[in-house]
This record gives structure tokens, C-alpha cells and sequence, in this order.
């Protein structure tokens, strides 16, 4: 782990110990696929009371409604002018996901086959990111800036400004072991390495999630547990944000 923070523990908050009413934390977090940044980022969320934006969700609500509407995800701006017009509403609740597109409750559809295949080609659209990236400004600011955002460029696109920025990383192999399990090892080796390592390489070429970028902790999970990993992100924002013990 290249923080050290699984040998020493920060005297963070307690669970359901909110940050004082008024008070801002921004919580930035960026990582590859299977890095734990949806299952971490929720619980540092509920640690410190705070919203929780995935902003891979909103991605894959624009991917489902091009794929809904017959877009054609090869047209670039076939895709941005979707991405201007589509009826999102999303929730910021970390023990509730709300992914709504048009009313409907899009939620299991968008974790589904048909939508991890495709939503590369719309993450990868610069115009489309533009687009969702201003919303996804609009939901923290909306949150009173009171959220932990993770994805892909949050630290240094979404909020490079954030209060504490992390880099949550794992090997390839506990990375393509950790999607097994939560797509309930349905897929085969090859299929996970394209989930993985695939949709990695397709993505990396719009924006960097590999490194840390001037200013960003990087915490690496290969070897921690939920919880270790967890804690490891508390201390570097407690650290962060100059919160006392």
C-alpha cells in the first residue's frame, strides 16, 4: 500500500458522527475498474454524513439512453446532444441508489451486459464528458459541497479543488477477482479481463485514472479488506481536511 496507512489508524470520525452542519468536505476519489471506489466510497460517505455522487452511473444512464434510442454511439455528436437533452435525475444517497432517466428507475438496467459493452464509447466522448461533467459540478455544488465524488477524473476534472484527493488503486488480479464476485462469477476469465482490464485501456485514453496526479494520495487495496481500505481513505481525508481528532 504505498499511503502506509494499514499500520497506523487515524482517530476519525466514529460511524454516523456527521461533519458539523455548514461545514465542507469535498471527498475526491479516482481509480481503474474493480479498485472498491463504489463500496468505499459509500461507506466514507455514511462515516462523515455525507452525499455520495458515482459518476460512473451517469455515464452509464447516458449510455442506456442512446442504446434506449437508437443513437448511434459511433456518431460523436449524435452522442453530445444526447448527453445535453437526456432527462437525468440522480440521487446522492449512499444507501440508495436513485438513477432515474425519463422517470423510469434505469438502476439494474444500466449494471447489466448490454450497457458495461457500450458505455465505453460514450465515456470516451469529449463533448458528451463535458456535458456530464457540468452536472455532475451542479450535484456537489447542490450537496453544499458536502460529498464524496468518485470515478474517473473527479480529482482532477470534476473537483481538483476537493478538500482531499485520492487515487484508490489494486492489482490486476484483486481487481478482476473483486468484479467476479460482485457480478456474482457469472463470467468467465477472459470476460473479466475485458470488463476490467478492456474497459481500462478504452477509457485511459480520454482521461488518466492510473496515476496520481500532483496533489492526490494514491491507496493501493491489493492487500487490505473492505474495511482496512476504508479507514485507509478516512485517515488520508482526516489528514486532508486538518479535521481534529
Amino acid at each position: 500500500m504505498n499511503t502506509g496507512t494499514n499500520t497506523a489508524r487515524s482517530t476519525a470520525p466514529e460511524p454516523g458522527v456527521p461533519v458539523p452542519d455548514g461545514r465542507q468536505l469535498v471527498v475526491a476519489v479516482d481509480g481503474p475498474s474493480g479498485s472498491g471506489k463504489s463500496s468505499v466510497s459509500k461507506e466514507v460517505a455514511r462515516r462523515f454524513g455525507l452525499a455520495y455522487l458515482d459518476t460512473g452511473a451517469m455515464y452509464r444512464a447516458l449510455t442506456w439512453w442512446c442504446l434506449d434510442r437508437g443513437v448511434d454511439l459511433s456518431d460523436g455528436d449524435a452522442v453530445a446532444e444526447a448527453a445535453r437533452a437526456f432527462p437525468l435525475a440522480q440521487g446522492t444517497d449512499p444507501d440508495r441508489e436513485l438513477v432515474l432517466v425519463g422517470g423510469a428507475d434505469v438502476g439494474v438496467e444500466i449494471r447489466g451486459a448490454r450497457v458495461t459493452e457500450a458505455v465505453s464509447a460514450v465515456a470516451t466522448n469529449p463533448a458528451a464528458r463535458a456535458v456530464l461533467v457540468a452536472r455532475q459540478q451542479e450535484l456537489i455544488a447542490d450537496s453544499g459541497r458536502r460529498i464524496v465524488a468518485e470515478g474517473r477524473d473527479i480529482t482532477t476534472v470534476v473537483a481538483p479543488d476537493a478538500d482531499a484527493r485520492i487515487l484508490l488503486t489494486a492489482d490486476e488480479r484483486s481487481r478482476m477477482i473483486r468484479r467476479g464476485l460482485q457480478n456474482g462469477g457469472v463470467e468467465d476469465a477472459e470476460q473479466l479481463r475485458e470488463q476490467v482490464v478492456g474497459r481500462d485501456a478504452k477509457d485511459s485514453t480520454v482521461v488518466n485514472f492510473t496515476e496520481a496526479a500532483d496533489g492526490v494520495v494514491t491507496v493501493d487495496s491489493s492487500a487490505l479488506t473492505v474495511e482496512q481500505t476504508v479507514q485507509a481513505v478516512i485517515d488520508v481525508v482526516v489528514r486532508a481536511a486538518g479535521r481534529p481528532a
